[in-house]
């Protein structure tokens, strides 16, 4: 990824680098495994979490933080979570560190290494070489720190090295720190704060204690912050000015975690130290940490190793080779990465919204279907009797339904076909549809299948008198929730949606043979398509809905929010639209909502309040709902345009969701992971449009995975096998694609060639005449020639 000799970003291997601390200074990456993520920025802020069953941290801000999930352009400061490796020259007092807060004295050469399955910097300045990494392991909730420190002068070093990373604020009941010299480990004990009784009995098994534990005996350390810092502050602290730290300890003061090595450096000569970071419960969990890491010489490289493999896992699902390199190393390294990171953690929350959990794992079914198929039925299994599904899944018994999960939302039921589709595409696996589950509030078990159909059956049922889907408090788009709260605001998004819903059920029990259930959902599909199209179509695009007060908005006629992006998306899908309509609505998309940087949820942003829709009205111009480059939106236009027939202007939203060579400073995002948004409002507010939300926790990437696989490269499965049904961009005249399906191997090779009428699939040399590879066979190696009409078209 280079744009030229001075390019700040290039792809290394596998590897992103950054080679510039000034030029994307949020840029990062995040790390993690079942039971924790740590996100680091390139200059060493980081925000990390694990669970005790909720989400908890183990080194905080210095004040008191609020519990919240994971913001979107989280701001950082000098006494934000982070850790810091200072360097002392002894001879002469200067000082800098790394990675580069919170000195940010100006360095030689800057490298920050997002790889896969570590997080790494290079750092040169005034001939002291830091090399530093950061891993996770397979298991357990700890940050492997390795640091080396070498002399690339070309005479002796003196230098003091200081490890120093943040506890923060633990509490306000009882916090402090010390020093343990048999675990060399500095220790920050405190109390989780409670109120009632019973909060005492269910916090007996929290891990109130935070760690650094040193792989060697440092000279000197301090558990302080006030004592670290000094005067000085954190950029020149009075502890590290100091000849050496003065092993002060914290009593119910804000604890610290810092030591320091004294070294005399040879040229070419080096300092290795290494670190373990995170929570424990007690003492007895301290020393089996460091019996864990430290018990022998290979120990700490080899749960470094289990960690690499687990993030490994992961991989394999497909590999692409095509004219678009910066696409292609998306795809292959970091695509199913982000895919495997959700499906595995459930974002780190005890309770995720049912959408987010049953699209999430959508994406599971292409890189571990098992997952998929246990979270269908852990969802099933939640759903009340009359077939209405909850705003959240309990994934734990001491888990409750909160924040927005305590806001009645109406559109989960939908997702149960259009993700149990992708499932049944990846794996044939119909058996599924019989197995029993329970209800949650009826014990007598029904057939998954049964489960289905009584949810989209409670969708009708949720219909105001015109057949429009109500809204309640909010559809998809949680924020909207005002429009309905009365009980008579209706949806067309969730009206289309469910139309597409529909269908998709219908296909699959068309597959298993029930034709009559099959039937029922054909025409509740026709009938929210007519409703639609009889309320809401406003002359050039479909409008969001109607409110409370029986007021159309969405529509031309709005001086604000005059157009949303979903509607027009799923009535493509939903197959609402005529010609005449599709080809307005795609106008209207390009004049009022296209921006350099992807496709706009909705245009023109709100700037104040509009009480018949809600908060979203009220959240800044340009972000989040309120008109950003939403990617799970961009991720359903593009599926959608697929879906029409229309894959340059699909293809051109896929790589927009992606940070590109010429636009990933301006955005402020390592191309990693697809985040939830950028900044829209790219005409009213030029200066911050396409910037990052850098925030990974996103429904987009599982649509994104599904998009590349099943409609790019047109490599769906089905109940026969492998349907082969491509809709490459026109520019490209080459790919290959190497796709992991059902145990077997598919090798593939595109090419466009003049004078063929149509799209051809050659197995072994013999033509498939309906493009299916039946009878896969796991373990078996498939190799596929596919030749596709020189413009691009399939017929």
């Amino acid at each position: 990824m280079r744009a030229g000799s001075d390019a700040v970003v290039h792809r290394q291997g596998s590897d992103v680098v950054l080679t510039d601390p000034l030029a994307m200074p949020q840029a990062g990456s995040f790390l993690w495994n079942p039971e924790m993520m740590v996100q680091m920025t390139c200059r060493g802020y980081a925000t990390a979490q694990y669970m005790q069953p909720e989400p908890t941290k183990y080194s905080k801000g210095p004040v008191l933080e609020a519990t919240t999930f994971m913001q979107p352009e989280h701001p950082y400061y000098s006494h934000h979570s982070g850790r810091f490796f200072y360097v002392k020259d002894r001879q002469n007092g200067e000082l800098f560190s790394a990675p580069y807060e919170p000195v940010r004295a100006a360095v030689d050469t800057f490298e920050f290494v997002a790889a896969t399955d570590a997080l790494k910097w290079s750092i040169v300045r005034q001939g002291i070489e830091i090399y530093i990494e950061l891993r996770l392991p397979k298991a357990g909730i700890a940050e492997l720190w390795s640091l080396r420190v070498k002399n690339v002068d070309d005479r002796p070093r003196c230098l003091s090295i200081y490890p120093a990373f943040t506890f923060g604020f633990l509490s306000w009941m009882n916090q402090g720190s010390t020093y343990d010299c048999e675990l060399q480990a500095l220790i920050a004990n405190f109390v989780t704060p409670y109120q009632r009784v019973a909060d005492y009995f269910k916090h007996q098994h929290f891990r109130d204690k935070s760690f650094l534990m040193a792989e060697i005996k440092p000279d000197a350390w301090c558990a302080r912050l006030s004592a670290f810092e000094g005067e000085g502050g954190m950029h020149r602290p009075d502890g590290v000015m100091a000849e050496a730290l003065g092993n002060e300890v914290a009593d119910y003061e804000l604890p610290f975690a810092a030591f320091q090595y004294d070294v005399t450096l040879n040229p070419g000569e080096k300092f290795d130290a290494r670190f373990v970071f995170g929570p424990a419960k007690d003492q007895a969990e301290l020393v089996f940490i460091r019996r864990k890491y430290f018990g022998d010489c290979q120990a700490f490289v080899r749960e470094c190793q289990l960690g690499s493999e687990y993030v490994a896992s992961g991989n394999g699902v497909i590999q692409i080779e095509t004219e678009d390199q910066g696409f292609d190393h998306f795809v292959n390294h970091w695509m199913t990465r982000q895919v495997h990171y959700l499906g595995a953690t459930n974002r780190l929350t005890t309770d995720p919204q049912t959408r987010n959990y049953l699209q999430d794992h959508m994406g599971m079914s292409y890189v571990a279907p098992q997952n998929m198929r246990q979270a269908i039925i852990c969802a099933l299994s939640q759903q009340k009797f009359s077939g209405e599904m909850p705003d959240g899944i309990l994934l734990h018994p001491e888990a409750s339904l909160k924040y927005i999960n305590q806001v009645p939302h109406t559109d989960h039921c939908i997702w149960l076909p259009v993700c149990i589709t992708a499932y049944l595409n990846e794996t044939a696996d119909y058996g599924i549809l019989e197995e029993p589950v329970p209800y949650v509030d009826y014990d007598q078990p029904e057939t998954v299948g049964r489960h289905i159909t009584k949810a989209m059956r409670w969708i009708a049922q949720n219909c105001d008198g015109r057949g429009l889907c109500l809204i309640a408090e909010g559809d998809w788009c949680d924020p909207m929730n005002m429009v309905g709260y009365q009980g008579k605001g209706v949806s067309s998004w969730l009206t289309l949606a469910a139309a597409y819903a529909a269908d998709q059920w219908a296909d699959i029990l068309e597959c298993v043979g029930e034709q009559s259930v099959a039937s029922d959902m054909r025409g509740l599909a026709e009938a929210y398509r007519q409703a639609a199209n009889a309320h809401f179509w406003d002359r050039q695009w479909y409008a969001r809905g109607i409110t409370d007060d029986g007021v159309a908005f969405g529509v031309a006629s709005d001086d604000e929010g005059s157009i949303y992006l979903n509607p027009q998306s799923w009535a493509m899908l939903a197959r609402a639209a005529d010609a005449q309509q599709l080809q307005k609505m795609l106008e209207a998309i390009e004049t009022h909502l296209a921006s350099p940087y992807g496709v706009a949820m909705l245009a023109p942003p709100y700037t104040k309040m509009r009480e018949d829709v809600g908060r979203l009205t009220q959240k800044f111009p340009g972000t989040a709902e309120n008109g950003s480059v939403y990617n799970h939106a961009s991720a359903f236009l593009a599926f959608s345009l697929f879906e029409v027939g229309k894959p340059d202007r699909a293809f051109e939203v896929l790589r927009k969701m992606l940070p590109s060579e010429t636009d990933c400073v301006a955005r402020g995002q390592l191309p990693v992971y697809i985040p939830n948004y950028y900044r829209g409002a790219h005409r009213s507010l030029p200066r911050t449009s396409g910037r990052s939300s850098q925030l990974f926790n996103t429904g987009s990437v599982a649509w994104f995975a599904r998009i590349v696989i099943e409609r790019l490269f047109g490599l769906e499965g089905c109940a026969e096998g492998l349907r082969v049904n491509p809709s490459l961009p026109s520019h490209w005249k080459k790919a290959h694609v190497t796709r992991r399906f059902r145990g077997a191997i598919f090798n593939v090779t595109y090419s466009k060639r003049s004078g063929v009428a149509e799209t051809h699939v050659y197995l072994n040399g013999e033509i498939l005449q309906d493009r299916i590879v039946r009878n896969v066979v796991e373990g078996r190696e498939y190799v596929l020639d596919v030749v596709i009409a020189q413009d691009g078209e399939l017929v």
